[in-house]
């Protein structure tokens, strides 16, 4: 009896030291879980930085993206290239946020986003307008800055550009033709390429021509290619399916393509005849915009709401220290960078301010 006692109260023991054991592992188990999500809180939060920018801009400003990502691994740089009406429009018509807006128009920025969107915009590169081909282009042996404009208005020959409501290069490119007439002294031709072959239409008061561009373009398919920026329209031109496309010379060299110059009177590229530019103008009815025809060059600015401007004025940083990016892909940087307006502190000993 006794022995039997002893034995049930041995039993118990073992069953209580068992207990205890499970209860331990049990304790330890959900200690794991606190451990291993400690070093998570110590990471550094990824970021995404949102680029809307000119179409014109996608080969230096992928430079920029593999650059800025290597400098700054957990912040992942997505552009969105459009053209520079649209990119503007995403913001202030469409209520989307970037945390950069790279214009192929600086005058987009005063225009279109000041004061409400953007307070300060600076003046980083210049370019100038091409007519490029390649060697599938009809009369691509005898075209030439003095017969541009005589070969595209051949029979059979199909000529691009970019909309003239999205894209800057669109209303460049008119700008151009319509200067054209100015040069060569020839009123025939900025009607005979597009008025006949669109509904865009032109006033002219005194020796200033208007150029009038409907919300909804209609054009003879059989002469005008449209897109609604310009590098949409360099894979068609590539592969053949139209003859001659203008658009900028960055662009041109970018993508080995053949080009004619333009007479720097007409191919908006050059300060010292910003007199003559100016004789044409363009008004986007649409928006009841009038632009004044003037050198290219390409604004950059950080609008008011960008979600993360510390990182975006990081990579404006970058842009203004590696101006050889820009100069490599044929866009000339403007020396010093021009500011304008509310000049972040960071960036202002890269810039001067007008």
């Amino acid at each position: 009896m006794i022995k039997s006692k002893w034995l049930l109260i041995g039993l118990i023991g073992m069953i209580g030291i068992a207990l205890c054991g499970c209860v331990n592992q049990t304790s330890n188990a959900s200690e794991k879980p606190t451990q291993s999500t400690t070093p998570q809180t110590s990471k550094v939060e990824n970021k995404v930085l949102k680029i809307f920018h000119a179409g014109s801009l996608s080969v230096p400003f992928s430079e920029y993206e593999k650059m800025f990502e290597k400098e700054h691994p957990n912040i992942d740089v997505q552009r969105e290239p459009a053209g520079s009406v649209m990119c503007v429009r995403k913001i202030t018509d469409l209520g989307k946020k970037a945390d950069i807006l790279a214009s192929a128009d600086y005058s987009l920025i005063p225009q279109m986003m000041m004061p409400n969107y953007a307070d300060w915009y600076i003046m980083i590169a210049r370019n100038e307008l091409v007519l490029a081909y390649t060697d599938k282009s009809k009369y691509n042996d005898e075209i030439n800055s003095e017969n541009w404009y005589e070969i595209l208005n051949k029979p059979g020959v199909k000529f691009g550009f970019s909309n003239p409501n999205d894209d800057p290069c669109g209303y460049r490119s008119q700008m151009v033709m319509q200067l054209a007439e100015i040069y060569y002294k020839n009123p025939e031709i900025y009607d005979n390429l597009v008025l006949k072959n669109s509904n865009i239409k032109v006033e002219k008061e005194n020796d200033t021509y208007t150029i009038l561009v409907p919300k909804d373009i209609n054009v003879n398919t059989n002469k005008i290619v449209l897109r609604s920026k310009e590098t949409d329209l360099l894979a068609p031109l590539e592969a053949g399916a139209y003859d001659y496309l203008f658009i900028y010379k960055s662009v041109a060299n970018q993508h080995n393509l053949k080009y004619v110059e333009l007479p720097k009177e007409i191919n908006l590229g050059y300060y010292e005849y910003a007199d003559t530019y100016k004789k044409v103008r363009l008004e986007l009815l649409s928006k009841n915009k009038t632009l004044v025809a003037k050198p290219i060059v390409y604004g950059l600015t950080i609008p008011k709401n960008a979600p993360n401007k510390k990182e975006a004025i990081e990579f404006v940083k970058l842009i203004l220290e590696h101006p050889e990016v820009f100069e490599n892909n044929g866009q000339p940087v403007i020396n010093p960078v021009i500011g304008f307006g509310n000049i972040p502190e960071e960036i202002k000993p890269l810039v001067k301010i007008e």
